[in-house]
């Protein structure tokens, strides 16, 4: 039987539910791993293995892109101009761009497909395993056999007038079961369609990922229905005064509406309080921080310090090339690493693999190295020599992505 199994070994093996350890080993069997820890110990219990070496190499689970848009892609210049004034002359600028692209219905699709299968293609070879993507128009759904790993694409619907819900929610009865779907913001979603669209994921037991606390002015809207969000909607002709007030911030509004629980993957939360971070706690809804995309718009930064005190360990997304000059969860975690100085690399490592994993579902396949999950596992070669446990971990985060990393 053991003929069947393989034994990885590596100088260091990085479970993440565990600590990183030396001589590491991972039996696997059909595209299962068996068995996790030193070699000798694993070698032992599958005596007749073959052993492949990776020398110089760290394995590690695959990486979690826990939110982007690929059918944004081509229009990855925007993210090279200087940044914008403001996050709704942004907005204005990528509405501008789309509809400018898509003069020529056929040479657009093309282009996007073309596009967006390049970035996918990068992702794999970044280490990233699994994506989720969020897409307005489809085009992005037949891309998942050009992705060597899991893509998640949900159905993205917006509608802030009432009158709209009812008509995106009746033509959901016919969807299959198989659609993930969810809404844009509470800016741009009424409540009544994402209450909808919550329950519809609640009862298919589906994430429900949706931008939250992303800017500022969103927050302005929702407490005062005005400012240059309310500006936005009136300009596109999208405000009619249905959106309910609320002396509060945007996790409050959406707990209060009932949108708030464990598979409620809220994006971005960058504009959140203590008070909100004990309720996405208490709720325990999952968070995505973009800190690349965040830092291009120049809308600040999520309070990771403040989510990790609350035991929330976030994901990590790249968001879109319209937004984030380059796709990298090696650069994301770099980022991190230079805003929050005394976080732990083996954190950032967490946030990018098992947060990521959990955001998404998927952490019982995913995210971590053990007996039971897919073996999904990266081969990350060091650089450098490195002998303590922390300095090898802080190359990982500074080097990941320009060092070779290899699938097994």
């Amino acid at each position: 039987m053991n003929s069947f199994v393989v034994v990885h070994r590596a100088p260091w093996l990085l479970p993440i539910c565990h600590p990183l350890m030396e001589d590491g080993g991972i039996a696997v069997s059909k595209g299962k791993i068996q068995g996790v820890g030193r070699f000798s110990a694993v070698r032992h219990s599958w005596p007749g293995a073959r052993v492949i070496d990776h020398p110089d190499a760290v394995l590690l689970p695959g990486l979690i892109n826990a939110h982007t848009h690929l059918e944004l892609s081509h229009l990855a210049h925007l993210a090279h101009l200087p940044a914008p004034a403001s996050f709704t002359d942004w907005l204005l600028l990528l509405l501008a761009e789309r509809a400018k692209a898509a003069v020529n219905i056929e040479t657009a699709t093309e282009r996007i497909a073309a596009a967006a299968s390049t970035v996918l293609e990068a992702q794999n070879k970044e280490g990233v395993a699994a994506v989720a993507n969020i897409s307005n128009t489809g085009l992005c759904f037949n891309l998942a056999k050009d992705f060597n790993g899991r893509l998640l694409c949900f159905s993205e619907y917006i509608g802030l007038r009432a009158e709209a819900a009812d008509a995106i929610l009746l033509s959901l009865q016919s969807a299959a079961d198989s659609q993930l779907c969810t809404g844009h913001a509470i800016y741009s979603t009424h409540p009544y369609l994402l209450r909808g669209l919550k329950a519809r994921a609640f009862r298919l037991g589906h994430i429900f990922p949706i931008h939250t606390a992303e800017c500022a002015a969103e927050v302005e809207l929702l407490r005062t229905g005005q400012g240059e969000l309310r500006d936005f909607l009136d300009q596109r002709g999208w405000w009619d005064h249905s959106l309910p007030l609320a002396e509060s911030g945007v996790v409050t509004y959406l707990h209060r509406h009932g949108l708030l629980d464990s598979k409620t993957l809220c994006v971005h939360c960058v504009h959140i309080d203590e008070a909100e971070a004990d309720l996405l706690a208490a709720a325990k809804a999952k968070v995505c921080l973009c800190p690349g995309s965040n830092g291009y718009l120049g809308i600040g930064r999520a309070p990771l310090a403040l989510l990790r005190r609350k035991g929330i360990l976030p994901a990590l997304g790249t968001d879109s090339l319209a937004s984030n000059p380059e796709l990298s969860l090696w650069r994301e975690m770099r980022l991190l690493a230079a805003q929050n100085p005394s976080l732990p690399p083996a954190e950032l490592l967490a946030m990018a693999t098992l947060g990521g994993a959990a955001a998404l579902g998927l952490d019982d396949q995913l995210g971590t190295l053990e007996p039971g999950k897919d073996a999904v596992i990266l081969a990350a070669e060091l650089r450098a020599p490195a002998s303590t446990a922390e300095g090898i971990q802080e190359q990982l985060v500074q080097q990941g992505g320009r060092c070779p990393l290899y699938w097994l």
